[in-house]
């Protein structure tokens, strides 16, 4: 573990709401739609691509490149790369991704600079620990953080569940003796996104359907289970959409990933879990005996009636592990 922190005032996910005096004017904005919105939103992400380039050339010769070593500019008037031997059109480096988001397709870009060299890969509801920058076209900032900050991807715009699952984590790091952390060859990378899959209609500073640039540094993740049921919050979307807000199995207005009952059958999620205990060390019980412990630490592979359905989703089996 990371010894996580829930940061709820991060621009990225629920948002930084300036506070507004009664004399502030408020301007309304319509809602536009969305699958509209991304054929704008996309032809806009492409002229920018096509008119800013990157020093390709100098991240290459880095040996442990970060997301501050990133420099984006815009081309000259004269439309030529001040110097082509090493820079590059950020429109001939990126990866064009699409993903379906709230019933809309999307397209996204993904500058990759280094993948990671680490074994991991986060979920899209993982934790994370991250440098970032976030920026208009114009190459103004409006959030940064320069120092390794630990995020839960559930709570973040939809672009950045989408991209982060993509990159490793670090190969390795180090302690040192003045209390910050070095990494070794962690995932950097920047990613394009729509508005669709930023804050899309605004939020807070962030202006309506406005397309966002992230670039980012990758150093750690670690599984996510918001509701300690034993089920990794990324195996609570049943629907397979990435979006955990779709998943309620019970309609009681808990989503599955933080509902401790799935099914609503009175019994916890991690009391269905019967399946005889492989682990002989840990006493998951209490009872000071490891060896009599019922349950593999695993409610998904319960299926005490055969009917294709988990006991922890399942209404009609409700054995618990405590009987």
């Amino acid at each position: 573990m990371l010894g996580w922190r829930k940061f709820t005032f991060v621009l990225l996910g629920l948002g930084l709401y300036l506070a507004c005096t009664p004399d502030d004017p408020v301007e309304t904005v319509p809602l536009r739609d969305r699958a509209e919105q991304q054929i704008l939103d996309r032809d806009s992400l492409q002229v920018y691509l096509s008119n800013h380039y990157f020093n390709s050339g100098e991240l290459a010769a880095m040996s442990n490149p970060m997301d501050s070593d990133i420099l984006i500019e815009a081309l000259p008037e004269n439309g030529q790369l001040p110097d082509p031997s090493n820079q590059s059109l950020l429109i001939d480096a990126v990866e064009t991704h699409t993903t379906t988001y709230l019933e809309v397709e999307y397209e996204y870009y993904v500058l990759r600079i280094r993948q990671g060299g680490g074994a991991e890969q986060p979920h899209f509801s993982d934790d994370v620990r991250v440098q970032y920058t976030g920026s208009y076209f114009d190459g103004s900032i409006f959030d940064s953080r320069v120092n390794p900050e630990e995020l839960d991807l559930t709570y973040l715009v939809a672009g950045w569940s989408r991209v982060l699952p993509q990159f490793n984590i670090a190969e390795s790091f180090v302690n040192n003796p003045d209390g910050t952390v070095t990494y070794n060859n962690p995932g950097v990378g920047v990613m394009f996104l729509p508005s669709g899959l930023a804050y899309f209609d605004g939020n807070g500073a962030i202006p309506p359907y406005t397309n966002l640039v992230f670039s980012f540094t990758l150093f750690q993740s670690d599984v996510n289970d918001h509701d300690s049921d034993n089920v990794p919050s990324f195996l609570e979307d049943l629907d397979g959409d990435l979006n955990l807000a779709t998943d309620d199995t019970d309609n009681d207005f808990n989503y599955n990933f933080n509902d401790a009952d799935d099914d609503g059958d009175g019994v916890l999620t991690k009391d269905e879990d019967l399946e005889p205990d492989t682990d002989l060390t840990v006493d998951r019980d209490g009872d000071g005996d490891p060896t009599n412990d019922i349950g593999d630490g695993d409610p998904t592979n319960d299926d005490s009636d055969n009917d294709g359905i988990p006991n922890y989703l399942d209404t009609d089996s409700t054995g618990s592990r405590k009987d």
